[in-house]
């Protein structure tokens, strides 16, 4: 059975620009895992939420280990202009332990939340509790297709952009 790991290096939150939370700049991101149920298999989605944009990706992993997150990074990096992502805010999760490479190979600064403040990786939070709508937990993301996960993640997105509009609507008023 796997345990969760964490580690201690790494630049915190508290170092990231201040200008990150205004969300004027596309490029900054927020990562995060989504996991099968306990018991059965390893594999789990990375996911990747834009700040600004609330654009949200998901990736299928087959575990949660450092090295399938590189290959996940990569595959989204690869979507993008080489330079165009500024900055990645993760939890301290053991998937996250190749934030080095990220940085190097990626050219984008890893900042790492403060532990138990999943509201400092907000989007992504919200987005993910929208990705378990169409998986729930004890979904064995092992049985999910990258066709599947496009599907949710596009439809999530959608109802990101919504709520989003409404909320400034509503700052009018």
């Amino acid at each position: 059975m796997e345990t969760r790991g964490r580690f201690r290096i790494g630049s915190s939150i508290s170092q990231r620009p201040k200008g990150v939370r205004t969300r004027t700049s596309f490029g900054h991101w927020e990562l995060d895992t989504v996991v099968s149920s306990r018991g059965k298999s390893r594999a789990c989605a990375a996911t990747f939420t834009e700040r600004k944009t609330r654009l949200y990706v998901a990736v299928n992993m087959p575990d949660r280990t450092a090295h399938s997150m590189e290959i996940a990074l990569g595959v989204v990096a690869s979507q993008y202009q080489q330079g165009i992502s500024q900055t990645a805010t993760t939890d301290r999760g053991k998937e996250f332990a190749c934030y080095k490479n990220m940085e190097a190979f990626h050219d984008v600064k890893v900042y790492f939340a403060d532990p138990y403040s999943s509201w400092q990786r907000g989007s992504n939070e919200n987005a993910n509790g929208l990705l378990r709508e169409f998986f729930p937990k004890g979904h064995d993301f092992a049985d999910v297709t990258d066709e599947q996960l496009a599907d949710a993640f596009r439809v999530s997105y959608l109802a990101l952009q919504s709520v989003d509009s409404n909320k400034n609507k509503l700052d009018y008023l």
